[in-house]
């Protein structure tokens, strides 16, 4: 069973969240959300749970609980939603910004 684990100091590390949550069975990968310029954590966190039972077990008891002078988020982790494509934004008119204007138009 996958985790969410939020509100997590940035001073938390994944060794913390191991031993954290191997008190409830077996937390077979932890993965801490950094940023991808600093390093830095991101403030959360995925705990993936040997069985069921184990993550039932885990959220009942880390739900709430004070970690670094924070009170934890826990729950079942929900599967990643498809953001579609990501890219740059479409265009405006003319160099100015403004409409395009056609030379026949203007006066001579």
């Amino acid at each position: 069973m996958k985790l969410y684990v939020g509100n997590l100091s940035f001073n938390t590390t994944e060794n913390d969240l191991q031993d954290l949550f191997n008190q409830f069975g077996t937390a077979t990968d932890v993965a801490l959300m950094t940023d991808h310029a600093t390093g830095q954590s991101r403030g959360f966190a995925f705990v993936t749970m040997g069985s069921a039972a184990e993550g039932a077990a885990a959220i009942e008891g880390t739900s709430g609980k004070q970690v670094g002078g924070r009170s934890l988020t826990v729950n079942e982790a929900r599967p990643r939603e498809d953001r579609g494509p990501r890219g740059g934004g479409g265009g405006g008119g003319g160099r100015d910004g403004g409409e395009r204007r056609s030379y026949s138009n203007q006066r001579r």
